[in-house]
């Protein structure tokens, strides 16, 4: 499993990509790619001494059934993959690869009923959107016991602050201007 920590950048698009690329940041998650350009764009990171993240349910071009999973993790050979999906994650886990849940805390039922799921996947992180409510990044993590992840909405360098203090292991945001906190 990869050691999430810090701000990782989340990058939408290929001039995002090309600056990460030179810059000290470790990790990268590929966000609304297309099919056709994932490949290069995870073999030149890696190639870069870089670990890419893919949220398969965001990639352009690729259904996130059995067998579009298993293109990324065989193929395209992906260091972690990103999902609200549960059929992803445990693809992802079957194949020791770094699984992160993505939940959306819509209201009270909604994280219930996703707490109940993550707790029966275990995946190796929790990505929480939005960021922004510290109160829920730390009830998640009190009922799962699993690292979370701060994303959506995280705008300023505040932001950042107050899901790190309040349990979050890493942020993840599409804001140029937060990657190298």
């Amino acid at each position: 499993m990869i050691n999430l920590q810090g701000v990782i950048p989340a990058v939408r698009n290929m001039k995002d990509f090309d600056r990460i690329l030179n810059s000290k940041q470790k990790y990268i998650i590929l966000l609304e790619t297309r099919l056709s350009l994932l490949r290069h764009a995870v073999k030149y990171a890696q190639k870069m001494d870089k670990q890419v993240l893919v949220h398969a349910d965001l990639i352009q071009g690729l259904k996130s059934d059995e067998f579009g999973i298993e293109f990324l993790l065989r193929d395209i050979k992906v260091d972690g993959l990103i999902s609200t999906r549960s059929n992803v994650i445990s693809h992802a886990k079957k194949n020791k690869v770094t699984s992160i849940q993505r939940l959306f805390a819509l209201d009270s039922q909604a994280l219930e009923h996703n707490i109940k799921i993550i707790n029966t996947l275990k995946p190796d992180y929790i990505e929480i959107l939005p960021g922004v409510v510290p109160e829920i990044l730390e009830e998640v993590h009190e009922k799962t016991g699993i690292p979370i992840i701060a994303g959506g909405l995280i705008r300023t360098k505040q932001d950042v602050e107050n899901a790190l203090n309040k349990g979050a292991k890493a942020i993840t945001t599409s804001f140029v201007h937060l990657w190298e906190l």
